[in-house]
Order: C-alpha cells, then sequence, then structure tokens
C-alpha cells in the first residue's frame, strides 16, 4: 500500500517536529519534507508533490492562507490542511476560499490531525469540533436574530443529498456519476441549493454544512 505523503510548513521546529513525531506513527504516512516560511512551503509542493500539506495560518514571508492559494493553484492534486489558533468564522472562510479542505486548532492538533489527513486524502472535508460548534452557534445566534425559519427545510431530499456531497468535496461529475444523474441535472441542483440557501459560493456551502452538522 503506498503511503500518504504530507509537507509539513510550521515556522517553529518544536512544533514541526512535534507534528511529524504524530504522523510517522501512522504506518501508511509519510513526511517527505518541511518548510519554515509560506514561501518555501510553496516551492516545496511544487518540487515534492505531497499528497497532502500541512499547514500553519501565521507563516513568514508568505502567509499560510496565501501560500495554500498559490499551492492549489499550481498543484491541483494536494490537499491542504490549516493549523490556526484562530477559530473565528472569517479565517475558516478565508482558507476555505484559498482551497483548503481542512482547518484545525493547534490546540486539539494532536486529537484531530491524523483524522483531517485522512479525511482531505479521500476527497472530504474536516474541521476541529471546536470550530464546528463555533459556526453552529454563531450561525443559531444568526437566525434568532432574524427571526429566521431553518431554510434546510426548503431543500427536497435529492438537494440534501447533494448538499452534503458537494460539502465533502465531491466535483459535480462525481456526483453525477455516483447517483446516476446527469451533468447538467447535478448542476442545476447546485444552482438551485445555493439560491434557497442564499449561498454564493461552495466554501459559503461548506460553512453551512458544518453549522447544520451535515459534514464534520
Amino acid at each position: 500500500m503506498s503511503k500518504t505523503r504530507i509537507l509539513l510548513a510550521d515556522d517553529h521546529s518544536v512544533i514541526r517536529a512535534g507534528l511529524k513525531l504524530l504522523l510517522e506513527k501512522q504506518n501508511d504516512f509519510e513526511v517527505v519534507g518541511e518548510a519554515d516560511d509560506g514561501r518555501e512551503a510553496v516551492a516545496l509542493a511544487g518540487s515534492l508533490r505531497p499528497d497532502v500539506v500541512v499547514i500553519d495560518v501565521a507563516m513568514p514571508n508568505l502567509n499560510g492562507i496565501e501560500a495554500t492559494r498559490q499551492i492549489v493553484a499550481q498543484n491541483p492534486g494536494v490537499s491542504i490542511v490549516i493549523l490556526s489558533m484562530h477559530s473565528d468564522e472569517s479565517y475558516v472562510m478565508r482558507a476555505l476560499k484559498g482551497g483548503a479542505k481542512a482547518y484545525i486548532l493547534k490546540d486539539s492538533a494532536e486529537a484531530d490531525l491524523i483524522r483531517a489527513v485522512r479525511s482531505v486524502k479521500e476527497g472530504k472535508s474536516f474541521f476541529s469540533p471546536a470550530v464546528s460548534r463555533m459556526l453552529l452557534e454563531d450561525y443559531v445566534r444568526q437566525m434568532q436574530q432574524l427571526g429566521a425559519e431553518d431554510s434546510f427545510e426548503l431543500l427536497t431530499g435529492r438537494e440534501r443529498e447533494i448538499l452534503q456531497l458537494i460539502a465533502e468535496g465531491n466535483a459535480n461529475k462525481d456526483i453525477a456519476r455516483l447517483l446516476g444523474l446527469s451533468l447538467y441535472t447535478v448542476e442545476t441542483h447546485r444552482a438551485n441549493i445555493l439560491q434557497k440557501l442564499g449561498l454564493h459560493s461552495v466554501p459559503e456551502l461548506i460553512l453551512y454544512a458544518v453549522r447544520k452538522g451535515i459534514i464534520s
């Protein structure tokens, strides 16, 4: 069985060493490179072609979110796990827009990192439970302030199914194949879902799915 090849990017050598030790306890993981700033992470992602990059948000020379954007643009097959001290929505949204598939908090990395790497390797999203709770609490608070009904109830059963598959990171063509639908039908459902929920992008849809507990 081939190993999952991982690039670690964090400007603190002690943290990198701890993360490497944690990851390489897994027989199917291999840390193939380490970077201590964002520009080096971009360069190594291009030369080493890892399966997964684990990168801190706060990196010198080039921050983790901009580095993520460049890595994904240059290497579409690479999955990104963001490490952060920040759990607020603005950071999570910027990470998702940059192309990250997982967002975990540094203080829970020991518990969440392995699951996050396995999830993104399978093409799925992953968030630290504390991030998911924060997003849910914020969503409930917004709903109460607006006096709004639960918009999820507006979706049909098929739309809910497709919402989950999109949020898990599946492309339209993969959803079409999985459900036995045409690509046009999936694209139509996707547009309807965004319209009904008042969303404008896939990152917003992913955050919505986390808030609703549809994905973790």
